[in-house]
């Protein structure tokens, strides 16, 4: 008689309670044993597999799922019967196992878990009795040596926090979850996949080797999507160059609208084109659907975890959304043996899998018949005929290598367990009965053997196994292979074919997933606050050039930036030119001057003893000549190319010349202003008013420039100098660097300043001389020279200085000036001279010696004059005025002023 107590249940009751916080509603309806496949052996694995997947509120398991759940429980049954076969694998011992289904949830999964640890759990049999008054025969639970799963790491980590109770060893064959690797909390735990840290890391290679510097994330709420991201945002930092624009959950059961909600958060930084999913199949098929009723087709590049892998299910009536994303999943390949072994299986030959009458009706869409249930009349009934592959769409499950190769870790390591244990025994021996967890623990960490798919299988101190991927893109416009397509590798360092990848409407161009876009030549980037990835692009401006990315930098002196702004380089050097317009007309005017003042000299020294040659002032009108002929010759100083020898005849000729022509002009114009002044006083002639006299006075006043300018010599030499900031204007394009002498403007008008004050000086002379008659020799014309000599220079003055902020300064300044002294020296030349020329060449006749008049001649006819103007003057009035005779001396002044000059 079997009896069984309740004291068991009730202490699994409270361990679910109290150290896991979870209640055990399943058990409920399924009795203490939970529906399971039982295969005897002499050593008993577990396994767990999401035969079903969740169902709905209330309810544990919903349907079906055929290749994450049946495939891969067939994979373990399959690697069962291989290593039980294998002469050289565990000899004379059979592999029993207890598979349960984990309906892919995490607490049900727990729950179900139990089972394996309830033959580790002292039960308390003393209240026990049979009726007969028999002891009681209790049912022994079989020990569970290792586990095989679980799935979903939600449900590994769930489960291997009771596992590590009972020191029970657990590999898992798809559970990716960083946090597993955590070997003080999950010590116990191992896997044959790789952790999504290493997944994470190739992803973050994945997008910097596209050239993405901007993405955002979305995870499925639970430990898988949310370590994975975890993990990746944290080697992205940990690498840097990486940012991530936002961070999206998908919650575990998301409210209607959800996801068009996630979307359209996306879209709030659609620079972000770039998305990092680490989501589940479902989660992924509802992104996608979502995109498109929002018309974002091409706007997401998605970069999807081993979830997604090359799976068509999340992506199915959706290709054209998920065009181009780029897959990763874990390095695998089809076990030909697990084909056979699977597509000949059928409800005959595989009662074992209690579940698989339910795939048989879901994979062929079909009823199969049972005592006390009607078919539905619109499903076909199953003849049990039918055949997989045949009959129905087959496609080796991802994870099935994963699987055979987690049966073959646990057996490897029990082989080698054996061995030590058991040397030369033939079944378990006692020192393997029981199996100790902890050692065999430390024999699953030692295997080393190659897998179903002839890769290594090794585990390192956390029992992760090596990380190797292969990588996809899903290219929907491949004509020739459409779907899903190898373009890369990843094991350790990436092998990534950019040649292969595919994008929307099949362009081979990478597209942008970047927040800013990198800044042309000649701008640096302004770092956008809080977020590396993000900047403004700033345009070197100026006489600034980039330095590096961040910075730009002035450029010496002497130089202006490349048109592209990434260097400098030499300012041109310039100078005025013979050629340029601004040269042309003051070389014109001077050269036509020259050969005015040279007629006019060669006239005067033809004609010098003529009387308008002796009447002009010979002596001070070849010194007046030399000075206009020296205006005239600066011009050609002033564009010739600067030297010191250059320099030095501008500073000597600048001033010079007009310091000799208005140094003339001046002793002139003082002589007559004193002899009339003198005559008015006396006959006396006034002092210094010989011609040689005159020479000396001129020669005095010229003394004064010249010795002006040699200390200016002394004090400073003349040198070159090239200019850089007087053409240097806003846009350095057009900065020139003048090639000049030493001469600022305040010098080049302080050179003037004494010729000014001569001019200035004999204006004021001219202006008193006015009353002079018209028959007493050049004042007049002295005076009208001298009126238009100074409005000249009064137009100078704001033409020279107003343009000194302009970009052609040099040309108008030395034009100006050159001008402005050559149309000075015209007037003086014109003015005084022309006339004398004319008359000498075209009316000699003129040019005779007067009869001189006897003194008394000239009183009567003085007296006679003055006589006859008075008695005009009485007549017009119509009265007759007698006045006083004037004095003789009166006209005795006006004979000797006349005869003085």
């Amino acid at each position: 008689m079997l009896v069984t107590g309740t004291s068991g249940r009730g202490w699994l009751h409270l361990l679910l309670v109290f150290l896991v916080g979870v209640s055990p509603t399943a058990w409920s309806h399924q009795g203490m044993h939970p529906r399971s496949i039982k295969i005897e052996g002499d050593i008993t694995l577990g396994g767990l597999f999401p035969v079903h997947a969740k169902g709905p509120a209330g309810v544990p398991c919903g349907e079906i799922k055929k290749e994450k759940g049946i495939h891969r429980l067939e994979a373990m049954l399959y690697a069962l019967d291989q290593i039980n076969s294998d002469p050289d694998l565990l000899p004379n011992i059979t592999l029993g196992a207890r598979i349960l289904d984990t309906c892919s949830r995490d607490t049900y999964a727990l729950e179900q878990s139990l089972t394996f640890v309830q033959a580790l759990i002292q039960k308390d049999t003393s209240d026990i009795r049979c009726s007969n008054g028999e002891p009681p025969i209790i049912r022994k639970p079989e020990r569970v040596v290792g586990v095989i799963g679980a799935s979903g790491s939600s449900v590994s980590i769930m489960v291997a926090n009771v596992l590590r109770l009972f020191e029970i060893p657990q590999i898992s064959y798809a559970s990716t979850s960083p946090e597993l690797s955590d070997n003080n909390r999950y010590d116990f735990f191992s896997r044959v996949v790789p952790p999504d840290s290493y997944q994470a890391q190739a992803m973050v290679d994945i997008v910097k080797a596209m050239g993405w510097n901007y993405v955002s994330t979305l995870a499925s709420e639970g430990n898988y999507g949310e370590s994975g991201v975890d993990a990746f945002i944290q080697i992205s930092r940990e690498a840097g160059g990486l940012c991530v624009a936002q961070s999206l959950k998908i919650p575990r059961d998301p409210k209607p609208g959800e996801f068009d909600k996630i979307i359209k958060r996306l879209m709030e930084t659609s620079n972000a084109r770039g998305v990092i999913i680490f989501a589940s199949e479902d989660d992924i098929k509802r992104v996608l659907e979502a995109a498109k009723r929002a018309n974002l087709t091409g706007q997401f590049l998605f970069v999807g975890s081993d979830s997604w892998g090359a799976k068509i299910t999340p992506i199915l009536d959706q290709e054209d959304m998920a065009e181009g994303a780029v897959t990763i999943l874990p390095k695998r390949a089809s076990i030909e043996g697990f084909d056979q072994y699977f597509t000949s299986r059928s409800l005959e030959n595989n009662r074992r899998n209690i579940w698989f009458a339910e795939f048989w009706e879901d994979d062929f869409r079909c009823k199969l018949t049972r005592p006390g249930i009607k078919i539905d009349s619109e499903k076909k009934k199953c003849t049990g005929n039918e055949r997989v592959s045949r009959d129905s769409t087959y496609e080796q499950e991802g994870k099935v290598q994963f699987v055979i190769d987690a049966v073959y870790a646990m057996a490897h390591a029990l082989h080698n367990m054996h061995q030590d244990l058991c040397p030369g025994s033939t079944g378990v021996c006692d020192k393997m009965d029981p199996v100790e967890g902890r050692l065999l623990l430390s024999y699953i960490r030692s295997v080393n053997f190659n897998g179903s798919a002839g890769t290594g299988v090794l585990f390192n101190e956390n029992g992760d196994a090596p990380g190797r991927y292969d990588i996809f893109q899903y290219q929907v416009t491949n004509i020739t292979n459409p779907g899903y397509k190898v373009i890369g590798q990843w094991t350790n360092n990436l092998r990534l074919n950019l040649e292969e990848m595919q994008w929307s409407g099949g362009n081979k161009q990478v597209p942008d997933s970047v927040c800013s876009f990198p800044c042309n030549p000649g701008e640096r980037k302004k770092m956008v606050k809080g977020v590396p990835c993000c900047w403004h692009c700033e345009l070197c401006d100026g006489y600034h050039y980039q330095l590096d990315e961040f910075n730009c930098e002035l450029c010496p002196f002497n130089m202006r930036p490349t048109p592209n702004r990434t260097g400098c380089r030499p300012t041109p050097i310039i100078k005025l030119e013979w050629h340029s317009p601004w040269a042309i007309i003051p070389v014109f005017l001077a050269i036509l001057g020259i050969l005015a003042t040279s007629s006019v000299v060669l006239t005067f020294v033809r004609f010098n003893d003529t009387p308008i040659v002796r009447a002009s002032g010979r002596e001070l009108s070849y010194v007046l000549l030399t000075g206009i002929f020296l205006i005239y010759l600066i011009t050609f100083l002033m564009i010739a190319e600067p030297g010191a020898v250059v320099c030095a005849f501008r500073r000597l000729l600048l001033g010079l010349g007009m310091s000799i022509t208005y140094s003339a002009m001046l002793t002139k114009t003082n002589r007559i202003y004193r002899i009339f002044e003198q005559g008015k006083k006396s006959v006396t002639p006034p002092r210094f008013i010989s011609p040689t006299s005159q020479l000396a006075i001129t020669f005095t006043l010229i003394s004064v420039q010249v010795v002006g300018v040699f200390v200016w010599f002394g004090v400073v030499p003349p040198h070159t100098i090239i200019d850089y900031e007087e053409l240097r204007p806003p846009n350095p394009e057009l900065a020139r660097g003048i090639l000049k002498c030493d001469m600022s403007d305040l010098s080049l008008i302080c050179c003037l300043s004494y010729s000014i004050v001569l001019m200035v000086t004999c204006t004021v002379y001219a202006v008193k001389s006015r009353g002079v008659p018209e028959t007493f020799n050049e004042a007049k014309p002295i005076g009208f020279t001298m009126y238009t000599t100074c409005i000249i220079w009064l137009a100078f003055v704001p033409i020279f200085f107003g343009t000194a902020q302009s970009t052609e300064k040099m040309y108008i300044q030395t034009t100006t000036l050159t001008v402005s002294m050559s149309l000075s020296a015209y007037v003086s030349l014109g003015m005084l001279y022309i006339p004398k020329v004319y008359v000498i060449i075209f009316h000699p006749e003129q040019n005779v010696q007067k009869r001189k008049r006897s003194f008394k001649a000239v009183a009567q006819a003085a007296t006679m004059s003055t006589r006859l103007s008075q008695k005009s003057n009485d007549k017009q009035n119509g009265e007759t005025k007698i006045e006083p005779e004037r004095p003789q001396c009166v006209l005795l002044r006006f004979v000797a002023i006349h005869h003085m000059i």
